[in-house]
């Protein structure tokens, strides 16, 4: 099978394309067919050296077609995505033509109408991790305000099509104004330009239900002034750079009856976060009928893996980018 790998850290430039064996899947494991796979911001870390855990293979996520599965929990043929369980951290991950996942981080897809492969891509990472922030750590609701912030990356544009879908009311931030159009599109009540004092120029200051903060350590302070009392704020994504906080001082920063919590997909597949804690089919049957769309920003071939990862670097992806392999 043909694999893409690198064996240096560095830019995008790093990756080659390379002939390996197809690997054997054992009991408790799932070899897939990789039919495509979205890119995380994550794997650009991964490959310039700066995150803790990484392999030659990168690549997070995936969809595509069981070829074996020991257990038999999977039959061959069957329609699945597959994230996280180690996949580009300490097991060679997506970025090839086979892959081989743990059964507890597979999720068969059912019935996926006239959605492609390079549609169904989007879906896995984004969409699980979107919906358990919004679902679990923020438990919004109905006709709640959330402020999504870093909403034109993939992770955000799938926060924000699942809080709309759900009656919330968003209010999502993006660095650029000519992506307020795309937002309003999607059904944010209104578009703010992101950036440093945030809570100074929202009118909803101190009323606000929830916060979705995809931007990360740079804001999440600010972002914890944004919301009510009995408020919530889940910090889940690092657009703004891994960064540490620097003299966070809950006794002076924090404001007192905020609750405050962090969500790392890396989890799913722990007995305390499984797979089928998310309703993915449900979220398939709902794009497949229209509900809402989860198309990709942009679609590169396999080959195309270097360029692709200068898109995503260069933050102007505006939405998910995916590989068909």
């Amino acid at each position: 099978m043909r694999a893409i790998q690198f064996d240096r850290f560095g830019g995008p430039e790093v990756y080659t394309i390379k002939s390996i064996p197809i690997p054997t899947p054992q009991p408790g494991e799932v070899l897939i067919n990789v039919k495509a796979f979205g890119l995380n911001h994550a794997e650009t870390h991964m490959r310039k050296g700066e995150w803790a855990e990484w392999v030659p293979i990168s690549g997070i996520e995936c969809v595509g077609i069981v070829t074996s599965c020991p257990t038999g929990v999977f039959p061959p043929g069957t329609k699945v995505a597959a994230l996280m369980g180690g996949l580009g951290r300490t097991r060679p991950g997506s970025y090839a033509e086979y892959t081989v996942a743990l059964v507890q981080n597979v999720v068969p897809l059912g019935d996926t109408g006239t959605l492609g492969w390079e549609e169904l891509a989007v879906l896995p990472e984004g969409y699980a991790t979107a919906w358990t922030c919004l679902f679990r750590n923020l438990e919004v609701k109905e006709g709640q305000v959330l402020v999504v912030r870093g909403a034109t990356s993939g992770f955000g544009i799938a926060a924000v099509n699942l809080a709309v879908a759900a009656g919330v009311r968003v209010i999502a931030t993006t660095r650029s104004r000519e992506r307020f159009g795309k937002l309003l599109e999607l059904g944010v009540e209104r578009a703010e330009i992101e950036g440093p004092g945030l809570s100074g120029r929202l009118a909803e200051t101190g009323k606000v239900d929830a916060v979705l903060d995809l931007v990360g350590n740079s804001v999440i302070l600010d972002s914890l002034k944004i919301v009510r009392r009995g408020g919530r704020v889940c910090l889940a994504g690092w657009l703004g750079g891994l960064d540490p906080i620097q003299d966070f001082n809950p006794l002076l920063q924090m404001a007192s009856g905020v609750h405050f919590s962090f969500f790392g997909s890396f989890v799913f597949g722990d007995e305390q976060f499984p797979v089928s804690d998310v309703p993915l089919r449900d979220i398939v049957d709902d794009i497949a009928k229209g509900k809402f769309s989860a198309k990709p920003a942009r679609v590169f071939k396999f080959e195309e893996i270097s360029e692709a990862h200068r898109v995503m670097e260069s933050n102007q992806a505006n939405g998910k980018l995916v590989v068909v392999v």
